[in-house]
């Protein structure tokens, strides 16, 4: 507790005294939070929601995952009411998650016992019944619990997002709003089970939550699989990123750069997230074509002879060669295949333009461009982001789709980019290079013999 900030420390109070507070009063109002007779549903709710909550499952959602322990104290919401549903969560201070501070764990349970206890007095002031639901009356829990649910899951994440933007720098409205709209949708999915859990123990009672257990835990391991998978895709694209990178002395790093601007580029117009991640992949994967370029080529120091400027041209296209028998990157393709193409049709490796041109290349021809014209090059230094982005507004229609530009430009403003660090003289055994990339510099092509 010490690390926190002290408008963290008065929060983390705050909340503990506020859980506290709600306990104290159903036990002087009632004289026991919970009836004698229903001990053995608390015992088994609280068993279920230390299981779930030692192990959070992983959302198809960047840098989200949720604990689904909460759908145990939705389900004491209708079998125990607000009291019950409060102990249950604050069970989440025993939690033995791995790694997990007693601070965090303190803040969890008092949270989960605010969100439960408020949650179970909407559910009473919508009347609906507390205890085990009658099979024939289950119909009439439904409205009363979904609307204890749209309470639970908001009032959850609202004091959950406060307690980190006190204790660190993030803020929520730094987090993606399409990636904040799938993690309550998930969470909101989630909160199903607890109304399963209540109405099975009608029939089966405390083989309810076994019944419950089961699919939830093969659908954690279907999450895990799916994002160790993705974990060996990124782990592929960065040793070929590695690989390009280490004939340019100048460019590492570019790939890295390239995929974040190019993922502000489609999250700013509005891609979904699987079409996301395959940009992500293509702007890792654009210059892998320089894999096929002679090194003496890349690294040639003054005007290049049509056959070697032709030997550039074609890069594009021997990164489509190399990553062609990769499947995942689907749309990818496109993006490695035509991002030198120009708005006005001037590019290459085919010369198309306009609406010719697949979107991924316009979005990484846009990215390519700004990352080059911000970095530190043989011939000159990094330009400030302002002339960079001077340069894509003067460009756009001609080299750029002005769609694209625009949208970088506005996503700019939003997420202020960090120009990579000054680069370093290279070795004595690393020639300076010219970078095709930069619209403002072009290469010097000698005709003749």
């Amino acid at each position: 507790m010490r690390d926190l900030p002290w408008p963290a420390r008065v929060y983390l109070v705050a909340v503990i005294v506020a859980a506290a507070a709600l306990l104290v009063r159903s036990t002087i109002t009632s004289g026991a939070p919970v009836a004698p007779e229903d001990l053995d549903v608390l015992l088994v709710l609280a068993l279920l929601f230390l299981v779930c909550e030692s192990m959070p499952t992983l959302l198809n959602v960047e840098q989200f995952a949720v604990s689904v322990s909460f759908s145990a104290s939705l389900a004491a919401v209708v079998l125990l009411g607000p009291d019950g549903a409060a102990l249950v969560g604050l069970t989440a201070v025993v939690s033995v998650r791995p790694g997990l501070p007693l601070v965090k764990r303190l803040f969890n349970g008092a949270q989960f016992a605010v969100c439960g206890y408020v949650a179970g007095w909407v559910y009473q002031a919508l009347e609906g019944r507390v205890g085990v639901p009658q099979v024939n009356a289950f119909d009439d829990l439904i409205g009363p619990y979904a609307a204890a649910t749209a309470v639970f899951v908001p009032l959850n994440i609202a004091l959950t997002l406060t307690m980190i933007g006190l204790a660190t720098d993030v803020r929520a409205t730094e987090v993606p709003m399409r990636a904040m709209a799938q993690f309550l949708l998930s969470y909101l999915g989630y909160g199903t089970f607890g109304l399963l859990v209540a109405g099975l123990w009608a029939t089966v009672q405390s083989i309810s939550a076994v019944l419950v257990l089961l699919p939830l835990f093969v659908a954690r391991w279907a999450f895990g699989q799916y994002h160790a998978q993705q974990r060996s895709y990124d782990a592929t694209i960065a040793a070929l990123c590695q690989a390009v990178e280490t004939k340019d002395y100048y460019t590492r790093g570019h790939c890295t750069r390239v995929s974040l601007a190019s993922s502000m580029i489609a999250q700013e117009i509005g891609m979904g997230t699987e079409r996301v991640r395959a940009i992500r992949y293509a702007g890792m994967l654009h210059d892998v074509g320089k894999l096929g370029v002679p090194t003496k080529v890349l690294q040639k120091d003054g005007p290049l002879t049509e056959e070697e400027f032709a030997a550039i041209q074609l890069h594009p296209m021997r990164g489509l060669e190399i990553v062609r028998g990769i499947g995942f990157l689907d749309e990818a393709y496109a993006g490695i295949m035509h991002h030198h193409e120009r708005h006005d049709g001037t590019g290459y490796p085919m010369g198309l333009a306009g609406d010719e041109i697949p979107e991924f290349a316009k979005v990484i021809a846009v990215a390519d461009a700004f990352d080059s014209m911000t970095s530190d090059r043989s011939y000159r230094g990094a330009r400030p982001v302002g002339v960079a982005v001077e340069e894509l507004r003067k460009s756009a229609g001609t080299h750029f789709d002005p769609v694209m530009v625009a949208a970088f430009i506005r996503a700019l403003d939003r997420e202020p980019w960090q120009p990579p660090r000054r680069v370093d003289s290279p070795p004595p055994d690393e020639t300076p290079i010219k970078d095709h990339d930069d619209p403002t510099m072009p290469i010097e092509v000698v005709t003749g013999p």
